[in-house]
């Protein structure tokens, strides 16, 4: 299996000291940084950052011909975008506040804790990821084209939305950092997380898991799993979901229901990157991306104090909200016929046809139960079906409930004390609450009509010529 470097850019390390390199390179692989350059010759760095993807330098202060300082102005003028921590032998109050002003990350002493040491390293590479995600960002969202469509196949769609939801995720596709995704129950939530493990080019798998009534023993061996005699019947090792979704991606479903315990065990995870398994006093780092879904409002819980508030912020560094399907109802006809074709070729059955009054009537159906609630539906009526049509009985029962009635079973009225609209304006008043309501799609709208899509268009045309005269 071909080794995983953290982080995904190289931290470059710079001193004429080489004792301190050794040093200092031995302390972060042990930290699972091992995607590390060391040079002793401060002349070589340019050359180095012109052949190397570097986004982090380690940089001393003191050296020969060329000085630590004249390297961070080189580094601040030439490459802005490269995070620079500066170390040094002698604690210079002066000189750090000298180094910050030329765009230093941070000032280091060479003799601080350790643990100081590490952290600062640990939040220059936190910041890094983030600027090159927000870079990645804005390039894909302007771009409005999606590099890696297939990824996304399996979520049926013609809404813009829920593609500036696709063009968002591939950008952060390869981030480390958490993804939240929220949204009603049956919107699809686990789809966009298997896609966003696609977009994300990972060699490890995808390692599921619903987290929903897990009581806090449990959360912690299924997760991290546990030592051999770490409690009564471990009578050997178990690895946890985590090390199994090392290299590929941990979704962690229902996040909204965790108990609190379980929530400072999650936090630590992310905040630290390491975790214990039960039994055993020698911490492991995490290697997975960690995605999260809840249908819950976490900030409303977390308001009511029944969601920690650090590790609600936590969680939203990347986070996408899935539209429910009322507000997408394009995609009702293209779901229905997705279903129903699955469906058929589950029961043996030759593809049905859909009665084309069924896709505009179910748009008014505000669908609680989203994409799930049709699909079921489908294959109800899919194996109810004995003809070539689908049957539609199953539905009727919901399309009752939004009281929807033909013109025909219904006398239209109109005031006595109003002259009556002419055809013209009838007809216009039509065509606008179709494409209200099939929110500007114009299949869906000739659909309600009762007639043709080119029939529409050319409709809508003359009315816009008519209003621009």
């Amino acid at each position: 299996m071909s080794t995983r470097f953290y982080p995904q850019f190289k931290i470059l390390l710079v001193d004429d000291e080489t004792s301190f390199l050794r040093s200092m390179s031995l302390t972060l692989e042990r930290q699972g940084y091992n995607n590390l350059i060391t040079s002793s010759a401060p002349e070589d760095v340019q050359g180095i950052i012109n052949s190397e993807k570097v986004g982090l330098v380690l940089l001393d202060l003191t050296m020969p011909v060329i000085s630590g300082q004249e390297l961070l102005t080189w580094f601040t003028e030439e490459h802005p975008d490269i995070t620079v921590i500066i170390f040094s032998g002698l604690n210079q109050v002066d000189a750090a506040v000298e180094c910050v002003k030329k765009g230093a990350f941070d000032y280091i002493v060479k003799t601080a804790d350790q643990e100081q040491i590490l952290e600062s390293i640990k939040r220059a590479i936190h910041t890094q990821e983030l600027n090159l995600e927000n870079h990645a960002l804005r390039a894909q969202l302007l771009s409005n084209t999606l590099k890696q469509s297939d990824c996304f196949d399996a979520i049926i769609t013609a809404n813009a939305q829920m593609h500036s939801v696709f063009r968002y995720l591939e950008s952060i596709g390869q981030s480390n950092q958490p993804l939240l995704i929220t949204g009603e129950s049956g919107v699809g939530k686990e789809l966009i997380a298997r896609a966003t493990h696609a977009a994300s080019k990972r060699h490890g798998e995808l390692v599921t898991v619903n987290v929903a009534g897990l009581d806090d023993n449990i959360f912690s061996d299924t997760l991290f799993g546990h030592s051999k005699g770490a409690f009564t019947g471990a009578d050997k090792q178990r690895s946890g979901l985590v090390e199994r979704a090392s290299g590929g991606t941990l979704f962690l479903d229902e996040i909204g229901d965790l108990s609190p315990t379980s929530q400072v065990k999650l936090l630590r995870l992310l905040q630290e990157g390491e975790y214990y398994p039960i039994g055993s006093d020698r911490p492991k780092r995490i290697e997975a991306r960690v995605i999260v879904a809840t249908h819950q409002n976490l900030a409303e819980r977390q308001q009511e104090g029944k969601f920690r508030k650090d590790l609600f912020y936590r969680l939203r560094t990347h986070r996408v909200d899935i539209p429910p399907l009322r507000e997408r109802s394009e995609d009702i006809p293209l779901l229905l016929r997705h279903f129903m074709r699955i469906a058929c070729e589950e029961m043996g059955k030759e593809t049905l046809k859909i009665p084309k009054n069924l896709a505009p009537r179910l748009i008014q159906y505000p669908f609680p139960g989203n994409a799930r609630e049709l699909r079921a539906l489908v294959y109800d009526s899919v194996s109810q079906s004995q003809g070539e049509v689908l049957d539609t009985r199953p539905f009727d029962p919901l399309l009752e409930q939004t009281d929807i009635r033909n013109f025909s079973e219904e006398k239209v009225t109109f005031s006595e004390n109003q002259p009556l609209p002419t055809l013209n304006q009838l007809s216009e008043i039509l065509v606008n609450e179709a494409m209200l309501r099939a929110n500007q799609n114009q299949s869906l709208a000739s659909q309600m009509l009762g007639i043709s899509q080119p029939a529409l268009s050319k409709r809508l045309k003359n009315m816009k010529d008519a209003n621009i005269e």
